[in-house]
């Protein structure tokens, strides 16, 4: 069975290239790294796949608490988010993705310690996989993971965005631009 929603959509100007901001009345459900034009085509594979109809609305003043704070995370000026989420995912990727979010600003763990904080610390692979597919990565940060070894290992927008994430937040000594 389908939800009817309406997805409002606007693009943020950010040190990591333009972001696609995607919410709902309920609160951001995706981030895409890229240009509206350039992310419509995986969002409407998503709203399909999620199986949400609706319209979707380029929208900046539904949108601007999401962007504000955006803004002052690359500003330096905030060091969490606060805003509404509205998440699609199964129970174990909404359970992982909460523990993203108690990663404090400036730190990183590995996949293993996620694993343990969840109570599945057997579950290492499959906290790779939550991540993967984490709707909106920055927010929830996803970025703040790293292998056990201190290693940089995967991340949807690219380990540059990641390193330039964890650069901006102290957790890496500053990489050149």
């Amino acid at each position: 069975m389908s939800s009817l929603f309406t997805h409002y959509v606007d693009e943020l100007d950010s040190p990591l290239g333009p972001l696609t901001i995607v919410a709902t009345e309920k609160g951001l459900c995706r981030l895409y790294f890229g240009e509206i034009s350039t992310s419509q085509a995986s969002l409407k594979a998503w709203l399909k796949k999620q199986s949400r109809c609706g319209d979707i609305i380029h929208c900046s003043e539904t949108l601007r608490l999401y962007c504000a704070q955006l803004e002052e995370y690359f500003a330096g000026e905030r060091d969490h988010f606060d805003v509404p989420l509205d998440l699609c995912g199964t129970p174990f990727q909404k359970k992982v993705w909460s523990a993203l979010t108690q990663i404090r600003y400036g730190e990183t763990v590995s996949y293993k310690e996620i694993a343990e904080r969840i109570g599945a610390p057997r579950a290492v692979r499959a906290i790779g996989g939550a991540n993967n597919q984490n709707p909106i990565p920055i927010v929830i940060p996803c970025h703040r993971v790293i292998g056990s070894n201190g290693n940089m290992v995967g991340y949807g927008g690219g380990l540059d965005k990641k390193e330039r994430l964890l650069s901006l937040e102290g957790a890496i000594q500053k990489i050149s631009s």
